[in-house]
This record gives C-alpha cells, structure tokens and sequence, in this order.
C-alpha cells in the first residue's frame, strides 16, 4: 500500500519565511525545556493535565 500526504504548514520555504518573521518581531514558543531523565515525570504531568507548555526534550545536555 502507498499513502501520498501533504502538509498544510507551507514547504520549507514558507516555514523559514515564518521563521524569519518571528525572531524580527521576538516572538518566541511558549515551551518547557526538560531532560531526558525527566520523561516520566513529564507523562505523569500530561495525564494529570499539569502543563502549561509543549515539552522539549534536551537531548544534547542528556547525552553529556
């Protein structure tokens, strides 16, 4: 079986357009930066709904 997909998002063109238009104006992500060795904690916190922001896992300082 094959799947064709697309994305609503734009190509890599329109996102580097955004891109570029965010860091002009200061408009940052709202996110919480973690490690890696604070995964479960942060699923607890998902299924408690106790988050404010979209998790991003800091793989480079977990490898360290």
């Amino acid at each position: 079986m094959r799947t064709i997909a697309g994305s609503v998002t734009g190509g890599t063109k329109d996102t580097q357009d955004m891109i570029d238009f965010c860091a002009a104006h200061e408009i940052y992500p709202n996110i919480e930066v973690i490690p890696i060795q604070y995964i479960n904690e942060a699923l607890d916190r998902m299924i408690k709904r106790d988050i404010k922001y979209r998790f991003v896992i800091d793989i480079e300082s977990s490898l360290k």
